[in-house]
């Protein structure tokens, strides 16, 4: 488009405007033309613009609808969307098995800043469904950052999209709950047909964790990295065996418990017990782990047969394994916890914990037998957060100990369970 700006000098102007003192002024007239010059392109003639345009819609169950701009991979994908209030840590949150099946919104607006660095992944591989944010980074600052976001996601062939209004939607779930969506960048899909695939897809009921899981035993040896370690009480020392069940384990669980001095064996998901018991160890740990814990029965056989045996520590989903096998109950949450601003009320010292969670369900206090402790409650609604027994030598949180959003509020626990194994020992 072109532009031409003419001047010229006016002395002859209405007197009802100006008096015949008023002194010369200057009128200036712009005058604009356009002209094809090769640079339009299509049909329409429309010049390609330098940014880029909607190209993505998310289809929420209930039906609405929401144009997004697109990053990472391209196609379809369908999975349950939920909401996680961190502020910061989205490569720890990408790499948590424990979000197979779901579409993460990150309610923290801004996000890749900081790029991608390969010592903060908590996994081999990427298990969720998609990632939805406000805004992405178009550049990235930090030392260790070695590429982007747009490009990680790319590489593992995860979606993810970005102008859309995060705020909107996270109100959405909070007053109707986690709803499954369908993400698509195709355009010979129409709504109508994304909007029947996210009511017939269901995630309750579904096996996740054996999607996630190790295939075969194998030997945990790395600690947490000097520059990070703030417990050295247990550095080059390997005084208890530990095997750890992968229900879809977090890098950094297995770091902390090997800086307490444990030699960590990681079995599969549908390790039997008896194998377990062969081992001889000193403790057993049930990680985290995705979706329905009623999904997994051969899960909460596996934790039926060690309790009492041997000290078994729970996390997350393996906190909810426990709750089964102890005979409570697990139920769905409304829109469960995700994110690393949490507060646990530790019922045993009364001291709050800042904490990071990643859950769905939850288990009912109120179904567990005599004999079991509840140990922590989430201020936030009052659910269960932790459990234990002397008895049964057995103990379990809800959130993620080895997260530091508090920093450090959680870690102790590890300590704990290192105690609870000691003192099994001297009995023996």
């Amino acid at each position: 488009m072109d532009c031409a700006l003419k001047t010229h000098n006016a002395v002859s102007i209405s007197s009802a405007l100006f008096s015949k003192n008023s002194t010369n002024f200057r009128v200036f007239t712009v005058k604009c033309s356009s002209k094809n010059d090769g640079a339009l392109s299509g049909a329409a003639g429309l010049v390609e613009r330098p940014w880029k345009v909607a190209d993505a819609r998310l289809v929420l169950e209930d039906g609405s609808i929401w144009k997004a701009k697109s990053f990472g991979a391209r196609g379809t994908q369908v999975g349950e969307v939920v909401f996680n209030t961190s502020l910061t840590g989205y490569q720890e949150i990408i790499t948590d098995p424990s979000y197979a099946g779901q579409f993460v919104l990150m309610t923290n607006p801004h996000i890749g800043n900081t790029g991608i660095n390969f010592d903060d992944e908590e996994s081999m591989q990427c298990f969720l469904a998609g990632l939805v944010i406000r805004s992405l980074s178009i550049s990235t600052s930090n030392w260790r950052c070695t590429e982007t976001l747009a490009d990680y996601l790319a590489e593992r062939n995860i979606m993810g999209i970005y102008d859309v209004d995060t705020r909107a939607i996270t109100r959405r779930l909070r007053e109707d709950g986690s709803l499954i969506g369908v993400l698509s960048t195709e355009n010979s899909k129409s709504d109508e047909e994304l909007l029947e695939m996210s009511r017939k897809w269901d995630i309750v009921g579904v096996d996740l964790i054996s999607g996630v899981s190790c295939k075969s035993p194998y030997e945990w040896v790395d600690r947490t990295g000097s520059d990070w370690e703030f417990n050295d009480n247990g550095r080059n020392k390997k005084t208890f065996n530990v095997v750890a069940y992968d229900f879809g384990i977090k890098h950094n669980i297995l770091r902390r418990l090997a800086s307490y001095g444990c030699k960590i064996t990681v079995v599969p998901s549908t390790w039997p017990a008896s194998e377990t018991l062969k081992m001889k160890p000193d403790g057993v740990l049930f990680s985290n782990g995705p979706g329905d814990p009623s999904a997994v029965p051969y899960a909460v056989e596996a934790v039926k047969e060690l309790i009492g045996k041997v000290p078994v520590f729970g996390i997350c989903m393996g906190h909810q394994l426990l709750g089964q096998a102890l005979g409570g109950k697990t139920f769905k949450m409304k829109f469960g916890h995700h994110g690393g601003n949490h507060p646990v009320r530790n019922l045993r010292n009364g001291c709050v914990e800042i904490s990071a969670q990643n859950h769905n369900y939850a288990v009912d206090p109120e179904s567990l037998p005599e004999g079991v402790e509840v140990t922590h409650v989430n201020l936030n609604d009052g659910s269960c957060a932790g459990l234990a027994s002397s008895k049964m030598k057995l103990m379990s949180l809800q959130y993620h100990p080895e997260a530091s959003p508090g920093p450090h509020d959680s870690d102790p626990v590890f300590g704990q369970f290192i105690q609870l194994m000691k003192q099994e020992k001297v009995k023996a």
